[in-house]
């Protein structure tokens, strides 16, 4: 079967794999690792499979229509986030025009609104794959009838249809990800080494946090990892495929959370003499002693959630930690040399001025390199999504409005006793008292070891301004 698998064109700069489908403040983009590992197991299994990160490469309707149209797909998958629903269906109508007999919608925002989605897309949506599609794509490649697929919804005689729950897959049976179909100097993240590249080692984390959309609506609250073994054979795959690559990216949520999976990669890393940098995802709550032996295989950075900096608002949100173990942590991670950057969010349960004020000075207080602050994020499918709608505390009325008008992160909760002016407020306050102490601005402007660092803190320098320029532009009166 010839297989089309479309990340499709949104606005420019608009990331689609990121934990929030936006564009960011950061203009960060990040690699399809879960498409391109889709791809690998259609591929596997006999299939001729064409794959296009359009979003990346910021390309027009038109050009995309013309790759597909070229390729002729016998079905046609194609990924969706919440704000760009409207725009992902619209390219399952383009396929439908064209004659391609089944177009599939895979992802987070489907998974949790099946029968909106369908009912949206009027026919120009055969299926949705709800929840980890990888093998479930490739059971719907072969069925005879789409009642033998299990994972997926779709309509039948007017009625919308949803087949049993899918398993989900044994990650250590799944092949690498089909990294040839693109190329890392495509995706730029100004904390990253430049290229860079993603990689996955585990899925599923442990935590209840209740914003979570992943964890809740795709991959459970089980961890499942790969062997060590097979984490590194995919380092030592890219690096023979990509040689002037200069970073990995350990995108596992969890990757720190399981000693024995953190220490096995570590240890796989240096019994193979691999020169490699890499930076992973990094909980506070994690064993510390480890983190010496992370440092000797190579490990750089720690992107760390912190999310809050008052102990009712961890808890508010499940978060699972404390301020004493964040301040443990950053402690020994900066005596240790990491680079450390810090992820904050405004607008938990309860929240206020003073309490997002306490978040910004915690933040300050702690030795950071580099910080992000958003309003909370809230998607469909998770706890904090219902609790909010419950309670009449979100915002969007509609899909398109999980952004704002320029596409960018925009606020989704308002409360009472803080309204949405007051979260943006301190979200703006935050990232300047944080990015424009002199402290900080030096310490930046300094510490650049190579003509990598200095193009991607230039990335990062023209993305914060540009940040504050439009939105200047779209508060002027």
């Amino acid at each position: 079967m010839k297989i089309f698998v479309l990340n499709p064109p949104f606005v420019d700069d608009f990331c689609r794999s990121a934990r929030w489908a936006a564009k960011s403040r950061g203009r960060v983009q990040r690699h399809p690792d879960y498409l391109l590992t889709a791809v690998a197991v259609l591929e596997e299994a006999g299939h001729q499979v064409g794959f296009l990160d359009g979003a990346t490469l910021n390309l027009t309707e038109e050009k995309v229509t013309e790759i597909i149209k070229e390729f002729w797909p016998d079905m046609a998958i194609i990924h969706t986030t919440t704000p760009s629903i409207y725009n992902d269906i619209c390219y399952a109508k383009i396929a439908k025009k064209m004659g391609v007999p089944l177009t599939v919608l895979i992802g987070a925002h489907v998974t949790a609104e099946p029968e909106d989605t369908l009912k949206i897309g009027k026919g120009a949506v055969d299926v949705v794959v709800r929840g980890e599609y990888d093998f479930i794509l490739r059971e719907l490649a072969k069925a005879e009838q789409l009642k033998d697929v299990s994972g997926i919804s779709y309509q039948i005689e007017g009625k919308i249809a949803h087949n049993r729950p899918a398993q989900l897959p044994d990650i250590k049976k799944l092949p690498f990800p089909a990294w040839r179909k693109i190329k890392p100097e495509w995706y730029h993240d100004a904390g990253k080494q430049y290229p860079f590249l993603t990689i996955i080692t585990g899925r599923g984390c442990f935590a209840q946090c209740t914003f979570c959309r992943d964890v809740q609506v795709m991959s459970g609250n089980k961890m499942r990892f790969r062997d060590p073994e097979q984490v590194v054979d995919e380092m030592e795959y890219v690096l023979k495929l990509f040689p002037n690559l200069k970073e990995f990216m350990i995108e596992t949520d969890t990757f720190t959370a399981n000693k024995k999976h953190l220490e096995g990669v570590c240890k796989e890393i240096l019994k193979r003499k691999l020169k490699i940098t890499w930076s992973c995802n990094a909980r506070v709550d994690m064993k510390l002693e480890l983190m010496g032996l992370m440092r000797s295989a190579g490990c750089r950075m720690l992107m760390v959630g912190y999310e809050f900096g008052t102990q009712e608002a961890l808890d508010a949100v499940k978060k699972g930690t404390t301020l004493k173990q964040a301040t443990n942590f950053t402690k020994k991670a900066s005596k240790l040399g990491f680079t450390i950057h810090g992820c904050f969010m405004v607008g938990a349960p309860g929240e206020t001025m003073e309490s997002a004020k306490e978040t910004i000075a915690f933040a300050n207080s702690l030795p950071l390199d580099t910080i992000q602050i958003s309003g909370i994020a809230v998607y469909p499918g998770t706890e904090m999504y219902q609790w909010a709608k419950e309670n009449n505390f979100l915002i969007p009325k509609d899909w398109t409005e999980w952004v704002d008008k320029n596409h960018e992160q925009v606020t989704l909760m308002n409360y009472p006793q803080m309204t949405k002016e007051d979260i943006n407020e301190a979200i703006d306050h935050g990232l300047k008292s944080f990015y424009l102490r002199p402290k900080q601005m030096f310490s930046m402007a300094t510490n650049i070891k190579g003509i990598g660092d200095i193009k991607r803190k230039l990335h990062g320098l023209k993305s914060f301004l540009n940040y504050f320029s439009e939105k200047k532009k779209r508060t002027k009166p």
